[in-house]
């Protein structure tokens, strides 16, 4: 079995210092932004299966359906909650970057 063969790639990327802070910076928004969209989709989930959100008529589950309904919530809301975490530790590096001090 042979090898396979990679190509040289050598891409030139030109971007200054504060440039990249800022992409690091959007980047954990850009993450925290769909964060909030699993958190909003959680939500109406919850209220449609109370029968709350408007515009959706569904039949009510049972008590068992709704312990179903809010452990899957939970569990998902755990995840999502472990990621804020990670996140916030992104930021606190972000931010700890130290300024350039190199003489223009």
């Amino acid at each position: 079995m042979s090898f396979p063969t990679i190509p040289q790639i050598a891409p030139t990327i030109s971007i200054d210092r504060s440039q990249v802070i800022n992409l690091l910076l959007a980047s954990v928004a850009l993450e925290e932004l769909g964060l909030a969209h699993i958190i909003n989709a959680e939500g109406e989930k919850l209220q449609a299966a109370l029968g709350t959100l408007p515009g959706i008529s569904l039949t009510a589950p049972s008590f068992e359906g709704l312990i179903t309904i809010n452990r899957e919530v939970r569990r998902t809301l755990q995840a999502v909650l472990k990621n804020q975490m990670l996140l916030q530790f992104k930021l606190e590096e972000i931010l700890d970057i130290p300024p350039d001090t190199t003489p223009e």
